[in-house]
């Protein structure tokens, strides 16, 4: 048997040279990390999934695809030499809708982000499928804190505003003026159940009592029968947990029946009031209602200028989920600038990492919980004869910080947050 000895045929010393000098040319490449693949599927593919026709398609809807699509074209309708395309789709305010068009844009249509995302059971719908897939959610229309609590994930962001945002700003500047005791009228699904426990919270904290609540279904043609058993109660605020056209109709039966008239005793509480809703039910109903907003177009200058080019488009001015559909989707696409990847990943730490400051927000940031902490404003609905213009209804009565604002981080369940050990 011939014995092995250290010397290489002419073959072998070949390929090692050949290695060694593939080695030496790519060693500075080799050396360095590689960069991220850019855009994937050669497009930044925007998914705004909404309520098209239902109870809440005027505070959303169509507004809410016009503001993202405004978005696009002033970011140029390009990023990093790719294009940006936006798909819209109604989920009709159904989880199974909303989670299987999430599912199908995202498999399918390659979508990168999925936004809008009214209606609170949809929306948790949705953005487990976007966990799943690992792409991007950001929240404006539902307002569930669950979102940022035990359903949190690292691909969702909460960025208008929520339910314990609106409870901690209108409930504790009622109490403060005596109103002590409560009676909800609240929408019998998850935000309608979450704002009437965030309430109560702040109620019961603040030495206030809850009488009941009168639960009724989510697009109630009739309210009279729920607006009768809140006046039986005899509670001083009747806390409307409810949204869109549930909201205005039961403001409207209020007056109807006699609830909020003058001496009467009984005052309403809009706990998720929008500027359209004040719109659909006019000063004369309204007039004097406490609510807490994320936006209001006539606030200054800036809110000003940005609500009159939306105004040209959809001749009304925006509510806040509309306003924070433009906000959010600029600052998605900043971030896919800066983080020159459309990768989820990479994208949301960007986001989180960036302050928001423009015409929504200013010195907004996105917290570990994917919270979007900004300012919230106590505002009061104007008489008419305060009323100077059209779309002139709030008058400011406060400027609610987002830290007092939001709930604190220190309480949050999301299981992302690192609690002190």
């Amino acid at each position: 048997m011939q014995k092995r000895t250290g010397r290489r045929g002419p073959s072998t010393v070949l390929a090692a040279i050949l290695a060694a000098a593939t080695v030496a040319a790519f060693a500075p490449e080799m050396g360095r990390a590689q960069p991220a693949a850019a855009i994937s599927d050669d497009a930044v593919r925007i998914g705004v999934l909404t309520d098209m026709s239902g109870a809440l398609s005027d505070l959303s809807g169509r507004g809410s695809v016009a503001a993202v699509r405004m978005a696009v074209e002033d970011f140029g309708g390009k990023v990093l030499g790719k294009p940006i395309e936006v798909l819209e789709s109604d989920h009709q305010n159904k989880a199974d809708v909303a989670g299987n068009r999430t599912r199908e844009w995202i498999d399918v249509q390659k979508v990168d982000l999925v936004t809008d995302l009214t209606n609170s059971a949809a929306a948790l719908a949705a953005i487990e499928i976007v966990r799943q897939k690992n792409r991007i959610a950001i929240v404006n229309g539902a307002g569930a804190t669950r979102i940022t609590n035990e359903s949190c994930t690292p691909n969702t962001v909460h960025y208008a505003w929520d339910t314990y945002a609106m409870a901690n700003g209108t409930a504790r500047a009622i109490l403060g003026k005596g109103g002590e005791t409560w009676y909800f009228l609240t929408a019998d699904y998850a935000f309608g159940h979450q704002i009437e426990r965030d309430v109560s919270e702040v109620v019961t904290a603040q030495g206030g009592k809850v009488l009941g609540s009168s639960r009724h279904p989510f697009n109630a043609s009739d309210l009279s029968s729920f607006v009768l058993k809140a006046q039986a109660s005899g509670a001083k605020i009747v806390g409307l947990a409810n949204g869109g056209s549930d909201t205005i109709n039961a403001i409207k039966s209020a007056r109807e029946f006699g609830l909020t008239k003058a001496g009467g005793g009984q005052s309403l509480a809009g706990l998720a009031v929008f500027i359209t809703d004040i719109h659909g039910v006019g000063l004369d109903v309204s007039q004097g209602l406490l609510l807490t907003e994320a936006f209001y177009w006539d606030a200054d200058e800036q809110t000003r200028k940005w609500s009159r080019r939306y105004f040209e488009r959809m001749k009304k001015m925006p509510t806040a989920i509309q306003a924070a559909n433009y906000s959010s989707t600029m600052h998605y696409l900043r971030a896919v600038q800066a983080a020159g990847t459309d990768e989820a990943g990479a994208v949301m730490a960007r986001m989180k990492s960036t302050p928001v400051n423009d015409f929504f927000a200013r010195d907004g940031r996105i917290r570990a919980d994917g919270r979007m902490v900004h300012d919230m404003f106590l505002l009061q609905v104007k008489t008419p004869a305060e009323s100077q213009y059209p779309w002139d209804y709030y008058k400011q009565v406060a400027r609610i910080p987002g830290d007092q604002a939001f709930q604190p981080l220190e309480k949050s369940t999301c299981p992302l947050v690192r609690k002190p050990s």
